[in-house]
């Protein structure tokens, strides 16, 4: 019995070889996507966070000069205290988004509660860099509360948690870390 000289790989071993590099690739994207995607929820609860932290400065500021019984507040307490804070007051046209975010944009100039739009300028002179508030990105929506000295940050873009999911607050996503594919 004479034995051939293998000279080469099979067609068969061949073809096993480029499925087992395709599985090994898809799971790769598919892992790699998932991991991305979490990165930016990060990155995106991170920016929040900041403007929230740099936001709460301006709102205890403005409650110290607006004193302790904002009832009893003068005209230029008021004033002095809506200086304080950072942005520029929403608009009626702003009004259907901040719906469609859940908020209720009635609330503004009431009881010393005002929503204003966080332009990149305005993040710049928070000492918040590398952050866009704008048409493309999204606009940072802060919500101040004078007189309970709090706040709220949203982003009119959003971000999707999944399919259909879009959560604009930061109060929505402060708890998730992960998202699903």
């Amino acid at each position: 019995m004479k034995i051939k000289d293998s000279k080469g790989i099979t067609m068969v071993a061949l073809v096993v070889t480029v499925i087992v590099i395709m599985i090994l690739a898809g799971i790769t994207v598919y892992m790699g996507t998932g991991t991305i995607r979490n990165t930016a929820l990060q990155t995106f609860k991170t920016n929040m966070l900041l403007i929230e932290a740099k936001a709460r400065e301006y709102v205890e500021n403005a409650s110290y000069d607006l004193g302790v019984k904002p009832a009893e507040a003068t005209p230029e307490m008021i004033n002095k205290a809506k200086s304080e804070l950072k942005g520029t007051p929403t608009t009626e046209s702003d009004k259907s988004k901040l719906q469609e975010m859940g908020i209720d944009s009635s609330i503004t100039n009431t009881e010393y509660v005002y929503i204003y739009k966080l332009s990149t300028d305005d993040l710049r002179e928070m000492g918040i860099n590398d952050v866009d508030s704008d048409d493309t990105d999204g606009w940072y929506i802060v919500i101040y509360n004078i007189p309970d000295v709090s706040v709220k940050v949203y982003n009119t873009t959003g971000f999707e948690i999944s399919d259909g999911n879009t959560k604009y607050g930061l109060d929505d996503i402060r708890d998730i870390d992960t998202v699903e594919e």
